[in-house]
């Protein structure tokens, strides 16, 4: 099973303004001045989008490739599927997730309803409440 990365979608406020950033574009490429450690265990996986301390959306990683000033390109799948949100903490550098941890997909048509904001779902799940 491959793991999976999680990546703060700075500057994004929303779901719809991250799938923005992936209209009408062919390839997508994540550039980043240090490679994951354990790149190999994500190629097959995804990049998990954080927007509001929860996860919304996730691509999958296509491989990793050195750019010509030394910096390192994740190629992903120029496709943005909507996950159930799931409560996630900022963070700094990579976070790997397993299989088990991960957000699962929104099926096609499903109405995923009003999601709570990622901090108020963090406060509620730390109080046991969901």
């Amino acid at each position: 099973m491959p793991l999976h990365l999680t990546k703060i979608a700075f500057g994004a406020k929303s779901y719809d303004q991250l799938a923005g950033w992936y209209e009408g574009r062919g390839d997508i490429c994540l550039t980043t001045r240090n490679r994951p450690t354990r790149h190999e265990e994500c190629v097959g996986g995804s990049l998990f989008w954080i927007i509001n301390h929860a996860i919304v959306a996730r691509s999958t990683i296509l491989g990793f490739e050195k750019t010509d000033d030394g910096r390192w390109d994740i190629v992903l799948e120029p496709r943005l599927i909507r996950v159930h949100q799931v409560p996630k903490r900022a963070h700094q550098g990579w976070r790997y997730l397993t299989d088990e941890k991960a957000a699962k997909d929104v099926a096609e048509g499903e109405d995923i309803g009003d999601a709570l904001p990622g901090k108020l779902a963090m406060k509620l799940e730390r109080l046991g409440l969901v």
